[in-house]
């Protein structure tokens, strides 16, 4: 459990937060659940979603599935997730590929935006 305000709930030294960025704070597993997020993307123009983070199973799943759900284009990272458990990783991926989200390294991810 990471619980706010703790070492392990604030970002990552390796992280560039730049002043523009925006940082919702949620309280449930799914990234949309009672934020302004579905908001600040729609009034973006924002259509395709990149998930990773911690918790594969928990977080990370339920935002990919509430996006899949409003209509977003889903990419999942395969190694840009993780959880406790190698077996709750993985069939979060399998249920995730089946239907709702496009699967990916983060290198295929960083091939693939470097030749747009």
């Amino acid at each position: 459990m990471i619980l706010h305000g703790t070492k392990d709930w604030e970002f990552i030294p390796e992280m560039n937060i730049d002043s523009k960025d925006i940082i919702l704070p949620k309280n449930r597993y799914s990234a949309f659940y009672e934020t302004e997020l579905d908001t600040i993307l729609q009034s973006k123009g924002i259509q395709e979603l990149i998930i990773s983070g911690v918790m594969t199973n928990l977080c990370c799943e339920t935002t990919a599935r509430d996006a899949f759900m409003r209509d977003y284009r889903v990419f999942f990272l395969i190694d840009g997730t993780a959880t406790g458990k190698e077996e709750h990783h993985l069939a979060t991926l399998k249920n995730l590929g089946y239907g709702f989200a496009t699967l990916m390294t983060c290198e295929e991810l960083i091939k693939n935006l470097k030749s747009d």
